[in-house]
């Protein structure tokens, strides 16, 4: 590519998977083509969102829709929500929550790195439960008695990391924290692939779902949709917007925002920072309908058949495809290193400092296993990198 050749900059091979720190995925040409357009005009944004939100809300099932920069700044806009509803004088003052219910409960096997969102708007994250079946000192996890038992008058959500591994069930977090007036926000950000996840947590009982964009779905990279209830998908849209602008000429739609529900116009929010631009909101929603209309089994073979690729051109090491026939997956290739090959960390920096560079996944380096993710490789880069991995193991 000339202009990242132009800037000095190495391009990579992307057999890792969609993550951030590698600019995440490849775009369709459709998804590139209407973010180009989408930047040659201008709209008033909260009626483009507004269009976003109608779209989301019948793919989702949700009732309403928004979309941020990344499923981060949906988390973040959405725990700003739970804590100030629809008065701009407590988003003002985010932040600090002084006088707010500002707690969020959590399963403590369920923290990582991203619940930073969530305290950054301000909320305290108040852990329950033993995580024993991961310390290995038993097989019990959080149970919906001890969330219930956290639930204070302080309780602002219940936030609850989706996992096929995760315990309790969503459904039962649900009809705990519902049973005392406390909504539920799902990060469900790399929950793509299976298709039915778009709809599945609201149907189990969410009340906020945030989604990658730029993730299985092939949206933009800065971008990230939040799903939910109305109300509560209005009080994050009111904290992203942009809000400068005499009252009496302020005209939102109504199907975004009801602003007669307001004692007043909200200045600028906490999820400012977040904005998501025309170009980004078109881009998710042509990458939206893209990806639902290809659908899982044609998703799953496409990947599979690159998987396959490139087993073929490691015939004789030790690998192995995972995922073959579970088409709500992403197949993988993994590869177990023998001794003489080095470590998995010298053999995937060899790989992506070559020419051209490839970048493979590291995480079971423990077990001496390399890992190939299909899901940003472009059109013949299967070959390729079966052909350098096959060169390198050589």
């Amino acid at each position: 590519m000339s202009v990242y050749r132009d800037l000095g900059i190495k391009t990579l091979v992307n057999a890792k998977g969609p993550a951030t720190r590698l600019s995440g995925g490849i775009m369709r040409p459709e998804v590139s083509a209407a973010m180009v357009e989408a930047s040659q005009s201008c709209v008033d944004i909260a009626e483009l969102q507004a269009v976003a939100s109608a779209q989301i809300a019948e793919l989702t099932g949700a009732e309403a829709g928004y979309i941020a920069s990344g499923a981060s700044a949906c988390l973040l806009i959405g725990a700003a929500a739970t804590m100030t509803g629809l008065d701009p004088g407590k988003m003002a003052r985010l932040p600090d929550t002084t006088g707010m219910k500002n707690e969020c409960i959590m399963v403590r096997s369920q923290r990582n790195f991203y619940d930073h969102a969530v305290r950054a708007a301000g909320m305290r994250i108040v852990e329950v439960g033993l995580p024993d079946r991961y310390a290995g000192a038993g097989v019990r996890d959080a149970e919906g008695w001890e969330i219930d038992d956290a639930i204070t008058d302080r309780t602002a959500a219940v936030l609850y990391v989706a996992d096929t591994h995760a315990r309790p069930s969503l459904q039962e977090i649900a009809e705990v924290a519902h049973a005392r007036g406390v909504p539920v926000m799902v990060d469900a950000a790399a929950q793509l692939p299976p298709q039915d996840n778009l709809r599945r947590f609201i149907l189990e009982g969410a009340d906020l779902v945030a989604f990658s964009g730029g993730k299985a779905i092939g949206g933009p990279q800065a971008s990230g949709i939040l799903a939910g209830k109305r109300d509560l998908v209005m009080a994050a849209a009111l904290q992203h917007l942009d809000l400068d602008i005499y009252q009496d000429m302020w005209t939102p739609p109504a199907a975004l925002i009801d602003k007669s529900r307001l004692k007043g116009t909200p200045l600028h929010g906490i999820g400012r920072s977040c904005k998501a631009g025309k170009e980004e909101i078109v881009g998710l929603l042509t990458a939206l309908r893209m990806f639902v209309a290809e659908g899982d089994k044609a998703r799953h073979s496409r990947w599979l058949k690159d998987c396959e690729t490139i087993a073929l051109a490691l015939h004789g090491h030790h690998i192995a495809v995972t995922g073959g026939n579970d088409i709500g997956s992403v197949p993988t290739v993994e590869i177990t290193l023998d001794i003489g090959h080095g470590s998995v960390t010298d053999f995937c920096l060899r790989l992506q400092r070559g020419t051209p560079g490839i970048a493979l996944d590291p995480a079971q380096r423990d077990r001496g296993i390399v890992t190939v993710n299909p899901m940003c490789l472009k059109p013949g880069e299967a070959e390729l990198v079966g052909r350098e991995i096959a060169r390198a193991l050589g």
